[in-house]
């Protein structure tokens, strides 16, 4: 069976709404970040040497990285859904947005956090941060501006990985630069498999 370890907090929330969204069988182990450090527990690394989340087992197999974990899932248990199908058009459109989530569009966003706990000393950062929020942002407002989903005319895995993006954005106070962004996130947290993923992962606070 498919267990998902789950920390609270945490990006593993998405792997939990894209089992909803397949009405795959799975179970969760939880895990709880310390009050303090806000780091996760020594557990995990039984799991896993980073000891990070999001983590699943699935039999005697791990799998680590959000994008790995959305497309293994799909592969293995997705019965076709939520990707579209290997070698058309889409589907290449689909993996580099699948890529782009944690290998690009992050990045900014984790900065901007980290930084901002440095108050004056992190101002240097802060335009070229900006400028990196900016282009990213401005992609993916583009992207989605006139159609639901970012590939098609369905969710795909694609956007449950860049899901945690476009909440941070909300997060940030930056919805009214972003309309197309926030339609999308008001969109997809409509959906009953996020909020059946909600209830049972717990609600989560974007503060690290």
């Amino acid at each position: 069976m498919l267990v998902v370890h789950h920390l609270n907090d945490s990006r593993s929330q998405r792997i939990l709404w894209l089992l909803e969204e397949l009405g795959a069988d799975y179970a969760i182990k939880r895990y709880a970040r310390d009050a303090t450090t806000r780091l996760a527990p020594p557990e995990l690394v039984a799991v896993h040497p980073l000891g990070k989340s999001p983590v699943i087992t699935d039999g005697d197999r791990v799998v680590h990285e959000s994008g790995a974990i959305i497309d293994y899932i799909i592969r293995r248990h997705g019965g076709g859904r939520l990707a579209p199908a290997v070698g058309s058009d889409d589907y290449e459109t689909y993996n580099q947005w699948l890529h782009y989530a944690e290998g690009s569009a992050m990045l900014p966003l984790m900065l901007n956090m980290y930084v901002g706990r440095l108050g004056d000393g992190g101002a240097p950062l802060q335009p070229r941060i900006e400028s990196e929020l900016a282009n990213h942002l401005g992609y993916i407002e583009k992207s989605l501006t006139g159609r639901d989903w970012l590939v098609g005319d369905s969710v795909t895995g694609a956007d449950i990985n860049l899901s945690f993006v476009g909440e941070v954005v909300g997060v940030y106070g930056r919805f009214p630069q972003y309309p197309a962004i926030e339609a999308w996130v008001t969109r997809f947290q409509a959906r009953p498999a996020y909020r059946a993923a909600l209830e049972k992962g717990g609600a989560y606070s974007f503060a690290r």
